[in-house]
C-alpha cells in the first residue's frame, strides 16, 4: 500500500457565526449545519468563581441549576432529558459558566422546554444544596491530600496572591457555611442578559432559531450585573509546600504574561509546545525518556479573561525532585540560548496545526472554538490568522520570545513534596 502524503494546512477558512442581537441585549450566534440531525445550544454566562463573594457560591449556582425548578423536581428534569436522549452539561471556570443542551433535531421542542426550567426557573432547593455541599466538601478534602492538587492551588496563589480572585483557595469548611440565599443572590446577579451570549450549532432552522431567541430574550436584565474590579496580582517567586511521606513531588513553573489578545500569545504557544506540548517535546525527551524522572510533563499558555500565564507542570519521584527541577530550568535556558533546529520547529508547527484541525472536527467542535473566540473579542477568522502566524515562526522568533519572557529571575517555582528542592 502506498503511503498517503501528509497534508499540512497553511490556510483555514472557518464558518463565521451569524450574529443577532436580541431585545434584551444578548447576542445569539448561529452555526448552521445540516450534516447531522442534532443541535446544541450553549448559554455562556460571565459567572465564574472569580465573581463570587461567598466561597463556592458560583460553582453551587452552576451545578444546582438542574436540581429542581419551581415547576419540576430534580428527578423530573433528569427523567425528561433521559427520555428524549438529550444531553445536558454545565461547566464553570474562573471567569465563565457554560450551560449546554444537545438533542436530536426531532426532540428539540421538549428539550428546549426543559432548558427553560433550568435557565429561568431554578429553585435551588435547600435539601439539594446541603447534599451537594456535603459531597463537594468531602471530595475537595480528599483531592487536597494529593500533591498535584496542592501544587495547582499553591501555584495560583504564588502567581496572583492569596486574596486575588484568580489565586484564592477557600477552605473546604466554607461549604458548611454556604447558604441558599448566597447561591440565589449569585444567580440573580450574574445569570443576566448583560452577562450572557448564546451559540447554537448543528441543524438550526428558522423555527429553532426563533424558539431559542424567544427563550434567551426572557433572561432578565440587571443594571448592576456583577461588575468586578480585579486587584493587581502579587507574585511570589518561590514556594515550597511540605507534604511529609509523599512518594512523588509536584512541580509547577511559570510566570504571569498576558491574555490571548496579546500579539505574542500565539508565539508563546509555540514556545510552550516546543517545551512540553506534545509527546516528543523537549521536556518529555529529557525528564521521561532520558532520565526516567516522570511519566509526563506539560507546558502551556493559559488564558483568563483578565490575565494569562505560561506554566510547566509535572510530578516526579520524590528522590529526584531537585534533579528534575534543574533539568526543567536547563531546557528553558537551552531554548533561550540556542536556536531550534528547523526540523524540530517544523514538527512543532505541524503538531499545533493538526491539533487545531482535530478540535474543529464537527459542528460542536467548531461551536467550542467559536465560543472561545467570542470570549477573546474575535471572530472565527482568527483561526486562519493564528495558523498563518504559527507557520511563519522562525527559530530566531522562538529564541527571541524565550529570551524576552522566560528569564530565570522572572519564573515562579512551586514545589510540593517531602523535601524542598530549592534550598
Amino acid at each position: 500500500m502506498t503511503a498517503q502524503p501528509r497534508i499540512i494546512p497553511s490556510e483555514v477558512e472557518l464558518l463565521q457565526a451569524e450574529r443577532t442581537t436580541l431585545a434584551n441585549g444578548i447576542d445569539l450566534y448561529i452555526l448552521a449545519s445540516d450534516d447531522f440531525e442534532v443541535l446544541r445550544i450553549s448559554f455562556v454566562f460571565r459567572a465564574g468563581s472569580a465573581r463570587q463573594q461567598a466561597p463556592f457560591s458560583a460553582s453551587a449556582a452552576a451545578n444546582l441549576l438542574a436540581e429542581g425548578s419551581t415547576r419540576l423536581s430534580a428527578q423530573q428534569i433528569a427523567e425528561q432529558l433521559d427520555y428524549y436522549g438529550s444531553w445536558y452539561d454545565v461547566n464553570i471556570d474562573r471567569d465563565y459558566a457554560y450551560v449546554n443542551f444537545a438533542t436530536l433535531s426531532k426532540f428539540f421542542d421538549p428539550t428546549l422546554a426543559v432548558a427553560e426550567e433550568i435557565l429561568l426557573h431554578p429553585a435551588f432547593p435547600e435539601e439539594e444544596l446541603r447534599i451537594y455541599a456535603a459531597k463537594r466538601r468531602q471530595r475537595l478534602a480528599i483531592e487536597r491530600t494529593k500533591v498535584d492538587v496542592e501544587a495547582r492551588e499553591a501555584f495560583a496563589r504564588a502567581l496572583f496572591g492569596p486574596t486575588h480572585p484568580y489565586g484564592i483557595s477557600s477552605d473546604e469548611s466554607a461549604y458548611d457555611r454556604l447558604t441558599r440565599e448566597e447561591v440565589v443572590a449569585f444567580h440573580q446577579r450574574h445569570y443576566t442578559a448583560e452577562n450572557c451570549f448564546v451559540v447554537c450549532s448543528g441543524r438550526i432552522g428558522a423555527r429553532e432559531k426563533a424558539a431559542v431567541a424567544a427563550l434567551a430574550e426572557r433572561i432578565p436584565r440587571r443594571d448592576d450585573a456583577g461588575i468586578v474590579s480585579f486587584p493587581v496580582p502579587e507574585t511570589t517567586h518561590e514556594v515550597f509546600v511540605e507534604h511529609p511521606g509523599a512518594v512523588q513531588s509536584s512541580l509547577r513553573l511559570g510566570r504571569l504574561l498576558f491574555p490571548r489578545q496579546h500579539p505574542d500569545f500565539v508565539g508563546m504557544q509555540v514556545v510552550a509546545t516546543a517545551l512540553g506540548g506534545y509527546f516528543g517535546s523537549r521536556l518529555m525527551q529529557n525528564l521521561r525518556e532520558r532520565n526516567g524522572y516522570t511519566y509526563g510533563v506539560v507546558a502551556a499558555m493559559v488564558n483568563f479573561e483578565c490575565e494569562g500565564y505560561f506554566a510547566v507542570a509535572t510530578q516526579v519521584g520524590a528522590g529526584v525532585t531537585r534533579q528534575a527541577l534543574q533539568e526543567i530550568y536547563r531546557e528553558i535556558e537551552r531554548l533561550r540560548e540556542e536556536p531550534m533546529p528547523d526540523e524540530e520547529l517544523e514538527l512543532v508547527k505541524n503538531m499545533m496545526s493538526g491539533e487545531m484541525m482535530r478540535v474543529l472536527d464537527g459542528p460542536f467542535g467548531i461551536a467550542d472554538v467559536t465560543i472561545e473566540n467570542i470570549l477573546c473579542g474575535a471572530d472565527n477568522s482568527v483561526i486562519g490568522e493564528n495558523i498563518r502566524r504559527i507557520r511563519q515562526m522562525t527559530p530566531a522568533d522562538v529564541q527571541a520570545l524565550a529570551r524576552r519572557y522566560l528569564t530565570r529571575d522572572s519564573l515562579v517555582t512551586v514545589a510540593v513534596g517531602p523535601e524542598n528542592p530549592m534550598k
